[in-house]
């Protein structure tokens, strides 16, 4: 008696088995043999001159002690850090974006450090991220007497008046 499916199976089996590599389907993407071994270098948007380079541009930060409801301006570049009382706030990388995208916004990548209680110069990392100036509750520095946030990131991008 023919069964259609025992064929199918021992078909499918056999096709499995062997050495050859299967037809590339429609949606896999080939790259041309010539160019498999081009070495295309890599170009920072720095580099690109996409924007003011990272080490020039300056963000202020907002910094509020409230326990006595005293606040202040740091002004910083990427790379700096200042110390204001018990904490430590640093600034790694300030952004904004470009004139030509919708939605904008301001952030700054900040790390801000505390002096921990009872020590003269053991501080803790109390937050490391992100902070957006027109998305303040997106990412929070959660602290009972420190709040910090990006006021602004002062930078430049070509063909900007």
């Amino acid at each position: 008696m023919f069964r259609p499916v025992a064929l199918l199976v021992a078909v499918t089996m056999v096709v499995a088995c062997s050495d050859d590599p299967p037809e590339p389907t429609p949606t896999q993407t080939q790259i041309p043999e010539e160019l498999e071994s081009v070495d295309l270098p890599e170009i920072a948007g720095d580099e690109a001159g996409i924007g003011t380079p990272m080490e020039e541009r300056v963000a202020t930060i907002g910094l509020l002690n409230k326990r006595n409801n005293l606040s202040e301006e740091l002004e910083l570049r990427p790379g700096e850090q200042r110390r204001v009382g018990d904490v430590i706030v640093r600034l790694r990388a300030c952004e904004r974006t470009a004139p030509w995208e919708f939605e904008r916004d301001e952030g700054a990548f900040v790390q801000v450090l505390v002096r921990e209680r009872g020590t003269e110069d053991s501080f803790r990392k109390v937050f490391s991220g992100w902070l957006f100036k027109n998305k303040p509750a997106l990412n929070v520095v959660e602290h009972p007497i420190y709040d910090v946030w990006v006021k602004s990131c002062a930078m430049d991008f070509p063909g900007e008046e």
